[in-house]
């Protein structure tokens, strides 16, 4: 009797936070605009890190350990990652630590091109604000370069950027958010998890 499995897949999960979205994203938004005033080391690095945009990922990549309302959204992320190492068949769970959490500006035009997250386990996104029309967050099948001669097949799928959900991934996936076609600004805070306690 033939039979077909389905081995090594690539698990991605997205699920709405939680309760209480609205009031945390506003306190967010808040934090967000402070920091961004105050981070010149930040602003600079944006210039060519992070064309057209914001992104604190050079200069205040641990904003869960300075900002009360990042360290709320940590632990609320915290309940997702434990959810989603179950899911990835992880025996026994490892523990997991959040040891990098960035906030990221996008304007109009901004893109983030194809990468990865080198060092950490689990990466993901957490969505503050999404106007209509900004771009979501799009991965490559990790499968690509070894294809040879398969016939044409999905080679990116992209998940759309909705306030108030997160999205988690292997760190080894690649990944993208193109250009923002939308006149508003989309903000977003990633993360990486470890293994241990840092």
């Amino acid at each position: 009797m033939a039979r077909t499995k389905n081995w090594f897949p690539t698990l991605i999960y997205s699920a709405p936070l939680g309760a209480g979205v609205p009031a945390l994203n506003r306190e967010l938004i808040g934090d967000v605009a402070r920091i961004r005033a105050a981070d010149t080391a930040g602003r600079r690095w944006s210039k060519t890190g992070y064309p057209g945009g914001y992104t604190s990922y050079g200069s205040l990549d641990r904003l869960h350990r300075l900002s009360s309302s990042f360290a709320d959204l940590q632990k609320r992320i915290d309940r997702h990652v434990k959810v989603y190492a179950r899911a990835l068949g992880w025996k026994p769970a490892p523990r997991l630590v959040m040891t990098d959490c960035w906030v990221n500006v996008m304007p109009q035009g901004c893109a983030h091109s194809f990468h990865l997250h080198p060092q950490s386990v689990i990466s993901g996104t957490y969505y503050v604000r999404t106007p209509r029309g900004t771009p979501g967050l799009k991965f490559e099948d990790p499968r690509l370069s070894r294809f040879m001669a398969a016939p044409p097949r999905l080679a990116h799928l992209t998940y759309p950027a909705r306030a108030g959900e997160v999205i988690l991934f292997e760190s080894w996936l690649r990944h993208e958010v193109p250009a923002n076609p939308a006149d508003r600004e989309r903000v977003s805070i990633s993360f990486n998890y470890h293994l241990g306690s840092l």
